[in-house]
Parts: C-alpha cells; sequence; structure tokens
C-alpha cells in the first residue's frame, strides 16, 4: 500500500518576520544594555570618588593642606564645584571648604538654587541646634557630567543603529525571498504558459492567493484550450457545407426550368440552414467548454415547466414531421435543480433535436421529469441516498449500439448509417451544460418506445436513511 504523504503547514511570514525581528532587537538592546551599564557604571564610580575625595579633603578643618599641602585641594575634580560651609548659630564661619567662592550667610534650609560670584549652585541647607551646614555644588558641572553620561549612554545607540538596520534588511529580505522568487517565476513565463504555479516554500499568507491564481490559470487553460478546439473544429466542419453551398449556389446558377431552379433553391436554403446550426452549435460548445457561463449565477430551474416550453418550441416542427411529442405528467409535484436556465433550455433542446431527427415518420418522442432515490457512494455516509431529480427524452428511433453510446458524447462522431444530416455535437453539448451542473448524462435502451433513452441526473440534497 502506499504509504499517505502528510502535507507540511505552509510556513507564516507574520510569524517568521516577526520572531525574527524580535530576536535581532533583543540581541542588539542586549548589546547596548550591556554597553551603556559599563559606561554609566565607570563614570558613576568616578564621580563618587571624585565626591568622597572632597569631603574627606573638607572635614579635615584645614588639617589635610598641612599635611598633603595646598594642591590636594585643586586636583581633578575642581576645588570650585563643591562647596562646604558650616556656621554657627551666632553667625561665626566654623569651616569653609578650600574656595575661592563664599556662599552667602543668610540660606534657605534645603534645597535652593543660590547665585555666588557669578555662579549659581545647587545648594543644602541643614541647621542643627548649634549650627547650619551647607553643601553646594556648580549647577553647570552637575550638567556637564549629566550630558557627558548622556553622551556615553547615547554613542552605544549610535554606533548599534546600523548594525540593527542591517538585520532588519536582511530578515526582511530572508522572509520574502519566496514572494520574490514567484516574482521572477511569473516574469519569466511566456504569454502562452498556462501551467500552475509552484507553491512549495510559500508563506501562508501569500498561499490562498497563489492557490486562487492557479484556479485562474486553470480556467484560463482551459478556455484557451476551448477556443483552440473551437477554431479548429469550426474550420474542419465549414469546409464541407461552405463548399456544398458554393456547389449548391452553381446548380441555381446553372438551371434552366423553373422547376429546377425551385428544386436548386430549396436545396441551396437547407444548405444554408444546416450551416447555420452547425455555427449555432459550435458557438453553443465553446460557451460551455470555455467556461463563459461561471459569470452567470445559478438559480431555482423547474424541470417541469422547462419541459412545458420546450414541448411547445418544438411542437410545429414534429408535427411537420408527423412525430407525436408529448411530455408525460410528472410523479412529483415540484422537480427543482439549481442551474442557469440558459444552459439548461439549451440541454433540452438539443436532445430534443436529436430524437426528432433520428425518429421516422409516425414516431413518438416523449419527455418526462422525476425526483428519485439512489444511493450514496460516500463512506463517511453510511445508509444515505440522495433525492436527484432526473430529466429523460426516449424516442421510437433506430437507438445506439451498446458499444457506441459513450462515443456519441464526443464532439463531431456520428454513428456510422445514421439518418438525417447531424453535426454530431448535440450530445456533446448535453454532456458540456451537464458538465457544468455536475449532472450525469446515461443513454440505454428506451423499455416503452424501443429506441434511445437518454437520461440526465442531477446532483441535489442527502438524505441519511441511518
Amino acid at each position: 500500500m502506499p504509504s499517505e504523504r502528510t502535507s507540511k503547514p505552509a510556513p507564516s511570514l507574520r510569524k517568521r518576520l516577526t520572531s525574527l525581528l524580535l530576536l535581532a532587537v533583543l540581541v542588539i538592546a542586549c548589546v547596548q544594555a550591556a554597553m551603556t551599564w559599563r559606561t554609566a557604571s565607570t563614570e558613576t564610580e568616578a564621580v563618587f570618588d571624585a565626591q568622597m575625595e572632597r569631603i574627606a579633603l573638607s572635614l579635615t578643618g584645614g588639617l589635610a593642606s598641612a599635611v598633603l599641602g595646598d594642591d590636594a585641594f585643586a586636583q581633578g575634580s575642581g576645588a570650585d564645584h563643591l562647596i562646604i560651609q558650616i556656621w554657627r548659630a551666632d553667625g561665626t564661619m566654623l569651616y569653609r571648604s578650600r574656595s575661592a567662592r563664599l556662599l552667602p550667610q543668610q540660606a534657605v534650609l534645603g534645597f535652593a538654587d543660590v547665585r555666588a560670584a557669578g555662579t549659581i549652585y545647587r545648594v543644602y541647607a541643614l541647621q542643627t541646634p548649634l549650627q547650619v551646614i551647607q553643601i553646594a555644588q556648580d549647577l553647570a558641572s552637575r550638567r556637564q557630567i549629566a550630558g557627558r553620561l548622556a553622551l556615553r549612554a547615547v554613542i552605544p545607540i549610535a554606533a548599534l543603529a546600523p548594525l540593527l538596520m542591517l538585520i532588519v534588511w536582511w530578515v526582511i529580505g530572508h522572509a520574502l525571498a519566496p514572494v520574490e522568487r514567484l516574482r521572477h517565476q511569473v516574469a519569466a513565463r511566456r504569454a502562452d504558459d498556462l501551467a500552475s504555479l509552484a507553491i512549495d516554500g510559500l508563506p501562508a499568507e501569500v498561499l490562498p492567493l497563489v492557490t486562487e491564481m492557479n484556479g485562474l490559470l486553470s480556467r484560463l487553460a482551459a478556455a484557451w484550450d476551448a477556443l483552440q478546439n473551437f477554431t479548429g473544429d469550426a474550420a474542419h466542419e465549414l469546409r464541407s457545407p461552405l463548399a456544398a453551398l458554393r456547389l449548391q449556389l452553381q446548380s441555381l446558377q446553372r438551371a434552366e426550368g423553373s422547376e429546377a431552379r425551385r428544386v436548386a433553391s430549396e436545396r441551396l436554403l437547407s444548405g444554408i440552414d444546416r450551416a447555420t446550426r452547425l455555427v449555432e452549435q459550435l458557438l453553443a460548445l465553446a460557451r460551455q467548454e470555455g467556461g463563459q457561463g461561471d459569470a452567470i449565477p445559478h438559480t431555482t430551474v423547474d424541470l417541469n415547466r422547462l419541459a412545458q416550453a420546450t414541448r411547445e418550441e418544438f411542437a410545429a416542427d414534429a408535427a411537420a414531421r408527423g412525430i407525436t411529442l408529448v411530455v408525460l405528467p410528472s410523479p412529483d409535484d415540484e422537480t427543482i435543480v439549481s442551474g442557469q436556465p440558459q444552459a439548461l433550455a439549451v440541454l433540452l433542446r438539443n436532445l430534443l433535436e436529436n430524437a426528432l431527427r433520428h425518429t421516422p415518420q409516425g414516431g413518438r418522442v416523449q419527455v418526462q421529469v422525476g425526483r428519485g432515490l439512489t444511493d450514496v457512494d460516500e463512506p463517511k455516509s453510511p445508509g444515505s441516498k440522495a433525492l436527484q431529480p432526473w430529466l429523460a427524452v426516449e424516442d421510437s428511433g433506430p437507438g445506439i449500439p451498446p458499444e457506441e453510446r459513450q462515443r456519441v458524447l464526443d464532439r463531431f462522431y456520428r454513428v456510422s448509417g445514421a439518418a438525417g444530416h447531424g453535426s454530431g455535437l448535440g450530445l456533446a453539448i448535453v454532456k458540456a451544460v451537464a458538465d457544468r451542473h455536475g449532472a450525469q448524462v446515461r443513454l440505454e435502451d428506451s423499455p416503452s418506445l424501443g429506441g434511445l433513452k437518454v437520461t440526465v441526473t442531477f446532483p441535489d440534497r442527502v438524505l441519511s436513511l441511518a
């Protein structure tokens, strides 16, 4: 037994792009965070060290200058950036850090911005029962430090942004590669190449579009084949009628007596009628096989009314041939199918034309419609039957041998020795219309008239009898 092949689900373009882009952003964010963390830690440690140094030197009360020298207060951190002053309650200064600038004696407790010697300081004042302590820092220095930290935090972002753009460009190109391959495949197609597009590896978002495109290409291929077949068949089949018309016209021109001219004229008119009918049938077959009826919506069609209307249309022709044409009463009150009314009318007309053409004078042609239960060949619906409408046309003609019944559904096939001047297109048109409606055509012997019986069975709802 052949092993069942499991089809892999189509990859999702949205999922692929989202996962790859999120992964790229996560990696870049981690690298940036690590670089920013390292930079901020280094800068913060340096600032804290400088602050600790200035506070330690200031709190020595001037002893540091005797031990370390005056240069200890003027090291890289800047002597004027941080000012510490301690005042006694009576306004006497107990201590001031080594700075050329002096803060005002009067200060707002808590945080405040104070201008001293043309410089704005951020001051924090704390009052105790015995003294007032003031600590100030140059705002320009604070902003310089903050700007330096911000700059060092921005540098990793600026450095990694081009890398992130490059990764995003690669990810998008990689994810859209199947779509690009599809574009090249379509661009390289010839105008007459209507084969289906390859769908292997296409994303799930694009797959439905390509599937619909393949369906459209299949319909276009069918229409193209029908057009080519129609062109070839028309050229082949019209050659003989046109040649016969030319000969009949020449006979009419050579006819001398009135009787001869009358006979030649009748033959010419009969040839024109046959050629016209052949063209009409070719056009009808081209419409059905080319899919031109797909745009026409399906409606409900009453087969009983269709049979009565078509019978009235052919009543005069049948009477002229001495043939009885009847529509048998249907055992069902309603025989409704879903289809295209014009196409089903074409189907029934061709069945009646075929029956009338092959029925001898004094014969009988009858039409009957009905609805019956048939078994459903579906493993998923055991014990179910389909309630299917059917349409049957019977005649008392010679019938068709069983071995040729399938072949007469092909175009231009005529049973050898058959009477009449048919083109071999009537039953082919019936088959084409039935196929477009999902119906089945069955040819068999007529049990009541002895000739041919053609039954068209339409699909309908399924009844569960379990």
